[in-house]
């Protein structure tokens, strides 16, 4: 019997991209979804294809953490799985980073960790089951040029995992940060595009300069992000505990 059938999942940002790839595996694996996107659309034809519970909302605001958990709660129950996916990413030079941008990638890459963690641990702390997966970023690990918000929150976003696994260590609950690498998505293409225009290489002189960050010269696939979450569900995972796992084809960070 797979010990992960029926228990319940949350996925922010799970309307595409990632966030799809990870609300469709854990389906597969059995667990009920419930994903969490701004574009109503997107959302309900990924909820539509694989039986996800469909919640619109925007995680950077505040208020929604307790508001997407109690819709969760009405239709599946409690949460057993949280995986705060949301992002979005931003390239600016330092002087050209207003405080809008700041805000608005703060709030949504690490604002929103914080306050679903917050509002979901202790329950399942009580509850003596839980796992937290949260996807973080390279730029999480290193940083990069024009990225400066980006990188901050995803910094951020790494030490709030580390600084909640230290304090939940004895529990039943266990928290990680996944780092990707660039991912095929369309936050991916949308960096492309930016290169090319910036630089004058072309899409393609562009995308090969992405995947030349990756050793083994490629993007990360979506469902690659997704296997990576997967893993550390079951219960033979939990000494996996308050790690970055980097998932980028073989770079190092340290």
């Amino acid at each position: 019997m797979n010990p992960l059938s029926g228990r319940v999942a949350l996925v922010t940002g799970g309307s595409r991209g990632i966030g799809a790839a990870i609300a469709r595996r854990l389906s597969s694996m059995g667990l009920r979804v419930a994903i969490v996107g701004r574009s109503r659309a997107q959302l309900e034809a990924v909820a539509s294809e694989i039986g996800a519970v469909p919640i619109l909302s925007n995680v950077a605001e505040r208020g929604s953490a307790e508001a997407i958990l109690a819709g969760v709660k009405s239709t599946l129950g409690e949460v057993d799985v949280l995986v705060p996916n949301a992002g979005v990413d931003a390239s600016f030079k330092l002087s050209d980073t207003t405080d809008e941008v700041w805000d608005q990638v703060m709030a949504t890459n690490v604002g929103s960790v914080f306050a679903l963690c917050r509002a979901a641990i202790p329950g399942m702390i009580a509850r003596g089951r839980g796992r937290v997966v949260v996807i973080a970023s390279t730029a999480g690990l290193a940083g990069y040029p024009y990225t400066a918000a980006y990188c901050a929150s995803k910094h951020a976003a790494v030490g709030l995992v580390r600084a909640i696994a230290a304090e939940i260590a004895r529990s039943q609950v266990t928290i990680n940060a996944i780092c990707p690498g660039f991912v095929d998505t369309e936050m991916a293409a949308r960096s492309v595009d930016r290169i090319a225009d910036k630089t004058g290489v072309g899409r393609d002189g562009a995308k090969a300069a992405l995947e030349r960050m990756s050793p083994q010269g490629r993007l990360i696939k979506a469902e690659e992000v997704a296997h990576a979450v997967a893993a550390l569900l079951p219960d033979e995972a939990r000494g996996i505990h308050g790690q970055a796992v980097v998932v980028n084809g073989g770079g190092t960070f340290g």
